[in-house]
């Protein structure tokens, strides 16, 4: 009689253990859903030229490889300190809307820079840095260089974005997370994101 107790117990207890795992795994799964879309909500939204990328990058799988003006950060942008020693950085980027209505790097630091009024900072994924250098441009990545489409419609967008038409509207989370709305093609939406 104890074994057979002892038998229902320990099933009892795989049982609680895999609710509490899977339990576990869809609140995780469901914060990062909300994430995403809490910024697709309620982030500044911006409008960011695309430039052409290597024609040996176009398409790779259901996604197209996008490249952005704000990809090469001006050294001369950049207020305060660079790193004196090679190590991991990371790169703020303060973004402000220019004449025709994209948005463009107005200052960028390797700290934290301070909201202010219309603009929207941006931070870079981490990146390596050797520290102290002479070049002109530092390379930055945001997490939106990657644009996934149905498939089989990649090749007009590998077109129009080698001839300057694509461009996207992404939105900016208050700790400079972005996240691309939509997609345009002339200036006109091709693809938008949804929220869920």
């Amino acid at each position: 009689m104890n074994a057979l107790s002892s038998k229902r117990q320990s099933g009892r207890g795989y049982l609680i253990a895999a609710v509490i795992a899977a339990a576990l795994q869809t609140i995780i799964l469901g914060y990062i859903i909300e994430s995403r879309a809490a910024i697709l909500r309620s982030g500044t939204e911006v409008l960011l030229k695309t430039t052409p990328v290597d024609p040996r990058d176009f398409l790779r799988g259901d996604y197209v490889v996008l490249n952005y003006e704000i990809s090469s950060v001006p050294a001369q942008t950049v207020v305060g300190e660079l790193p004196a020693v090679a190590g991991e950085q990371t790169l703020w980027v303060r973004l402000k809307k220019q004449p025709d209505g994209f948005w463009a790097i107005a200052e960028s630091s390797f700290q934290p820079l301070p909201e202010a009024a219309e603009s929207a900072v941006l931070k870079s994924r981490p990146f390596y840095s050797y520290g102290v250098r002479t070049a002109d441009t530092i390379r930055a990545e945001y997490g939106i260089e990657r644009y996934y489409v149905p498939e089989g419609q990649g090749k007009p967008l590998e077109e129009a974005r080698q001839d300057g038409s694509v461009s996207i509207a992404a939105r900016i989370s208050s700790d400079g997370t972005a996240q691309i709305r939509s997609l345009l093609v002339d200036g006109k939406p091709a693809y938008e994101e949804p929220l869920y």
